[in-house]
């Protein structure tokens, strides 16, 4: 039965934002990707109906397959696949050390409005330096509306209201991969925008080394928290001493007019190594 018939045929939950991939060339495209071997384990996080669950069986020695929906979990349970594992979890309550001891490939299908906390929870915030589920992921291969796909992949020379936290926490600990735009046609039922297709390898080391991670993310949020402000404004305003503020920003060569959204992630550093704050 070809996958739109099988999505039909489902009740699918707005709530939980289901809205299942049902083109074979995509899903074939996230398969590529992955570059896959036959001995390898993979954890699948919202994998539905299985569409992608079951190509990954055909691939991978054993695939973890992560679904909330109990009506899903049905149907995960029913694939003729000795070599999956199905998990009815939360994924932001999920602990990949429960189901791996080595680094593995993910593949994600996530719900768009949790994205950033998802990511969150797979790779960790900048001052969370010894988090398990990052050092359990080799990389992540991530299905996402475009919106967000271009957030996750921004820095400061990409249009300021794609520039951002996000961006900042992913590229710190991930090198990021655009890999192609999927239009809201390869969905049952079809979302109201288009999504893309991104690849997230996490870095042996983070992409800057930080005296003070929990200041760099202090001034960042500052910074983006404020967009209409200069970098001066957005700290003062958050409670950073004017005077400091000059100082630090001075020593690290930014014009105090500038907005946060134009500074990179070298820029950040330079700010949060400022000793005087």
């Amino acid at each position: 039965m070809r996958y739109i018939e099988r999505a039909k045929k489902f009740r699918t939950k707005k709530r939980l934002g289901q809205n299942f991939l049902v083109d074979e060339a995509m899903i074939d495209k996230i398969i590529d990707t992955a570059g896959l071997s036959p001995d390898e384990t993979v954890i699948e996080i919202g994998a539905g109906l299985g569409f992608v669950t079951e190509k990954l069986a055909r691939s991978v020695k054993k695939v973890i397959a992560i679904e909330l929906d109990d009506d899903a979990v049905f149907e995960l349970d029913k694939l003729p696949f000795s070599n999956i594992e199905v998990v009815q979890q939360d994924i932001l309550k999920t602990r990949f050390s429960e189901l791996v001891d080595t680094p593995v490939k993910v593949i994600a299908n996530i719900p768009y409005y949790i994205t950033s906390p998802i990511l969150a929870h797979l790779i960790g915030e900048i001052d969370q330096l010894q988090w398990k589920n990052r050092e359990l992921i080799s990389e992540i291969i991530l299905m996402v509306q475009l919106e967000v796909a271009r957030r996750v992949i921004a820095d400061e020379k990409s249009p300021s209201k794609e520039y951002g936290l996000l961006s900042i926490m992913v590229n710190y600990w991930c090198e990021t991969e655009f890999i192609c735009k999927v239009p809201a046609s390869s969905f049952f039922p079809a979302p109201k925008v288009d999504s893309a297709i991104i690849k997230l390898n996490i870095r042996q080391k983070p992409a800057i080394k930080l005296h003070n991670p929990g200041l760099f993310r202090e001034i960042t949020r500052a910074a983006f928290g404020m967009r209409r402000k200069t970098i001066k404004n957005a700290l003062v305003n958050k409670g950073f001493e004017k005077d400091k503020v000059v100082f630090a920003l001075e020593n690290a060569g930014i014009d105090p007019k500038q907005r946060g959204e134009t500074l990179s992630i070298e820029d950040f550093k330079k700010l949060s190594d400022y000793s005087g704050f």
